[in-house]
């Protein structure tokens, strides 16, 4: 089998990397709670969750190229606040296996998700995703408005504002910093995503470098497929938001991928929203800065009408 249907392999990519660097090199150090590891059986192979918590049910969905232990630290913090928290591997990322690479379309993706809450027996939940994982949750709380309480972005969405100029310099240049082959690329990649990017050690470099030599092509059609959806939330997606439930926009000062400039446009059209500028914080603010995120995340979460 080839091209579109073949299947997707777990993917260990450059943000699970960035995320143990947080947590511990190399290995997934202990995180501050105790985070069960669980998977479910849905169409098209098996999905792998993290769980923790006890309360009102919060979903947080992991960015292109990351997975589920990015979310830990924010987890406990959420946990320890009274939710209970759930944070799937995508499909095609983490632990998952057995996808076909279709299932990267995001109606799929959404298609998925609610399978995940039937499964999980969640009638209502808060959602919350970054990057990748926010566009998905915004398309889901727009097909589904009855089975989300609040809609979370954790760091700018996909889809709303075009790349900075230095990822879209990268592009141009025949360079994808989330699919790098060599050091120099890892380190441009590294400054895209942090305003102070933490030191890598040479063999996490080393393994990454050669993982993404190995499997070039499939990153390749990974990075296409979902590169169908770069003004998801632009084309319409937005504005049929603004009719759901409250919106969190927390949003880097720092973010090189999607500019700041982007979190007051949104803002703008979505009049129940919230606006959170974080200082020093780049792509993925519950790294970089995780209890200034935990603790903006907990305020929007607990203000129930």
């Amino acid at each position: 089998m080839s091209g579109l249907s073949t299947l997707v392999r777990p993917v260990l990519g450059p943000l699970l990397a960035l995320a143990l660097l947080f947590v511990g090199p190399l290995s997934v150090a202990a995180p501050p709670c105790e985070v069960g590891a669980a998977q479910v059986e849905l169409a098209g192979g098996t999905l792998h969750f993290s769980r923790t918590g006890h309360g009102p049910p919060v979903v947080l969905l992991h960015g292109l190229f990351a997975q589920k232990e990015q979310w830990h630290e924010l987890a406990c913090a959420l946990s320890a606040a009274g939710f209970e928290v759930l944070a799937p591997d995508l499909p095609g990322f983490g632990g998952s296996e057995g996808f076909a690479i279709t299932d990267y379309d995001f109606a799929r993706q959404v298609a998925l998700l609610d399978d995940l809450a039937d499964a999980l027996g969640f009638v209502r939940f808060d959602l919350a995703g970054n990057s990748m994982g926010g566009a998905i949750a915004a398309l889901y709380a727009v097909r589904h408005p009855e089975r989300v309480g609040r809609l979370a972005f954790i760091g700018a969405p996909l889809g709303w504002v075009d790349w900075g100029p230095d990822l879209r310099q990268a592009i141009l240049e025949g360079v994808n910093p989330f699919i790098p082959v060599d050091r120099v690329q890892l380190v441009r990649e590294m400054r895209l995503l942090f305003v102070r990017p933490p030191a890598l050690p040479a063999t996490v470099g080393e393994r990454l470098i050669e993982d993404y030599r190995v499997h070039l092509d499939h990153y390749r059609r990974v990075w296409d497929i979902v590169g169908l959806f770069g003004r998801v939330l632009a084309d319409g997606t937005v504005d049929a938001l603004a009719g759901t439930g409250p919106v969190l926009i927390l949003w880097g000062e720092g973010d090189a991928i999607y500019p700041v400039a982007g979190a007051a446009s949104l803002h703008a059209r979505l009049p129940q929203s919230r606006l959170v500028v974080l200082p020093e914080a780049g792509h993925l603010p519950m790294l970089e800065r995780p209890a200034e995120t935990a603790a903006v995340l907990i305020d929007f979460l607990g203000a129930r009408d």
